[in-house]
């Protein structure tokens, strides 16, 4: 099997491989946006640079790395119709580590594995592995690969991981922006609103979290919930792609005015869903997210809460190395504030 270079993947991305080098040895003059880029296409490829460009055996390192992994399919990341919140994390992480002096090695890790005692584990502890500091974890883990990670590895992860209160973790303030949905759309005069999510093949925290702060706002409010106008909420009740997609048309024909969801994707799946059913966002229901991601093509502008991705990932990063000099203080949960994006997704309900 020919082994890959740094021009393919120069090629690849349509760069001079002068530039793709430069990205590996954190040339000052090299955009994070380029340079991540080149280390997202590099961890597709499998190719690393510290493995193919290692010099000696048993040479000394004194060069911080922090490795980033990346629990999710390649597919899924690299998906066309959606953009990936782990890319825009990836630029945060890549302007820190250029202007910091730190290498970098991204990897993609399959959310079935649940041990790193799994063979895709032991070969990326044999070969990138042994250059790491400490870890950058993106998207949910299973719980007991966080625990046996952060027994190797100093880790700070990039959302908050179910079970993992010790962990190191900055991540969105859920609540401040689920907060900030709800009280817009009761200003608009909505009463009956609703929370749409989905199943993932790993625990999704982040959204059970944003589904709390949906209950504690709609409480703190005086709004009436109902059991059958949340979906996708408690890991007992979880129903497939189709099926919650009926679950929520069917709401809007009994009383459903809004549908909060967990995540932009699924906001954007669901107005299409519904529109499917005959049901029109926002003139019949209207729909928010949270996220902020690019709008897809041939879809209205959604209202969501827009995360601070790029903040995210340079402050884990920094928190990183921090820890690094001090591996066993108390760990930190940093929240930072979402901004509220309005869009055409939502407007008052009908009378």
């Amino acid at each position: 099997m020919t082994q890959t270079n740094q021009q393919e993947i120069a090629d690849k991305l349509g760069l001079s491989r002068a530039t793709v080098s430069r990205c590996f040895t954190n040339h000052p003059g090299i955009n994070p946006e380029t340079r991540a880029r080149v280390f997202e296409l590099a961890s597709k490829l499998g190719y690393n640079h510290m493995v193919m460009r290692g010099g000696k055996a048993g040479a000394k390192r004194s060069r911080l790395t922090f490795g980033v992994l990346v629990c999710t399919s390649e597919e899924e990341y690299h998906r066309l119709d959606y953009e990936s919140p782990g890319r825009l994390l990836i630029k945060g992480i890549s302007e820190y580590c250029q202007l910091s002096g730190v290498g970098m090695s991204v990897h993609f890790i399959d959310p079935a594995v649940q041990t790193v005692e799994d063979e895709a584990y032991a070969e990326l502890f044999n070969t990138a592995g042994r250059h790491w500091s400490g870890l950058l974890l993106l998207y949910p883990f299973p719980s007991r690969v966080v625990v046996e990670l952060a027994l190797k590895y100093p880790c700070v992860s990039l959302v908050e991981q179910a079970d993992a209160r010790n962990l190191d973790c900055v991540d969105v303030n859920h609540y401040q922006g689920v907060g900030m949905v709800i009280d817009r759309l009761h200003g608009l005069g909505h009463r009956r609103v609703g929370f749409y999510s989905k199943a993932y093949a790993v625990e999704a925290g982040w959204a059970l979290r944003r589904f709390g702060a949906y209950m504690e706002r709609m409480t703190q409010i005086g709004l009436r919930m109902r059991s059958g106008d949340m979906i996708n909420t408690h890991p007992s009740r979880m129903v497939g792609l189709e099926e919650s997609f009926d679950l929520a048309a069917q709401r809007v024909r009994e009383g459903v005015t809004a549908f909060v969801c967990a995540a932009d994707h699924q906001a954007y799946d669901l107005i299409r869903a519904l529109l499917k059913r005959g049901l029109r966002v926002p003139e019949d229901v209207s729909v928010t997210g949270f996220d902020g991601i690019h709008v897809p093509a041939g879809m209205p502008r959604l209202s969501t809460v827009c995360i601070p991705y790029r903040n995210i990932g340079y402050v884990a990063s920094n928190r990183l190395s921090d820890l690094l000099g001090k591996r066993y203080g108390p760990a930190q949960h940093i929240l930072l504030d979402g901004q509220m994006r309005e869009g055409e997704t939502v407007c008052a309900p009908k009378k």
